[in-house]
């Protein structure tokens, strides 16, 4: 485990969390808040026991746990971490961006809730993680989701050196058109940003409120998160 975060009422929305922080991930998001997790590195900063030491204390405290990253599905253990966690009692939430969308598949069963990352319009990922054909994989894992039928929110970060309005437009009509029907548009933060360019560019008036707006009656259940 890469870190904890024993208490938030923001991971998973409705419910008093734990966040667990997973090891590593194989995209280079310019704007990753948690840029420490992108390597895995061999050994464990938190021993799993250790952690489930600490779900243990917090029963009757909190509602569910998190599995957050880097990217939890890039963990061959998740599966395993995911039961020993339930056993607790505990709902299980789980971040994703849909780099391993087979491992992904086959812990939606075991999951209550699933925020998932959708970077961009899926052609042109690579713009924002920075890795060539990264929009496959994830155009598979948000299908999976789909056809899981588990509760999720689809959410996308903006900043207009990465997305136009425009293509914020045309992927908000992308997705509500696979079906999606809960969508958030998250406006970029510098905390935990370590890529300059972006820290620096962000544009007064970026979303505009027509932009939104038009996003906002594509979705049964639409928000937009500042800061």
């Amino acid at each position: 485990m890469g870190g904890v975060t024993p208490f938030t009422a923001t991971d998973y929305p409705g419910y008093l969390s734990a966040v667990i922080f997973v090891q590593g991930c194989p995209w280079r998001c310019g704007y990753c808040h948690n840029p420490h997790l992108q390597e895995r590195t061999p050994h464990s900063p938190i021993p799993w026991t250790d952690t489930l030491a600490l779900l243990r204390r917090r029963r009757g405290l909190l509602d569910a746990v998190v599995f957050s990253g880097g990217e939890p599905t890039m963990d061959p253990g998740l599966a395993n971490a995911i039961r020993e966690t339930r056993k607790l009692g505990f709902k299980i939430g789980l971040h994703s961006g849909g780099t391993h969308p087979e491992r992904l598949k086959s812990v939606l069963p075991l999951v209550d809730w699933v925020g998932f990352d959708v970077k961009a319009l899926f052609a042109d990922y690579a713009r924002v993680t920075q890795v060539a054909g990264s929009g496959e994989p994830a155009w598979k894992g948000l299908q999976a989701i789909l056809a899981s039928g588990v509760d999720y929110e689809c959410r996308t970060t903006l900043h207009p050196a990465l997305l136009s309005e425009n293509e914020v437009l045309q992927l908000a009509q992308t997705l509500a058109g696979l079906g999606v029907k809960r969508y958030a548009l998250q406006v970029f933060r510098e905390q935990g940003c370590q890529d300059e360019i972006l820290n620096t560019s962000m544009e007064q008036g970026y979303p505009s409120r027509c932009m939104v707006e038009q996003v906002s009656g594509l979705f049964s259940e639409f928000i937009l998160r500042r800061g």
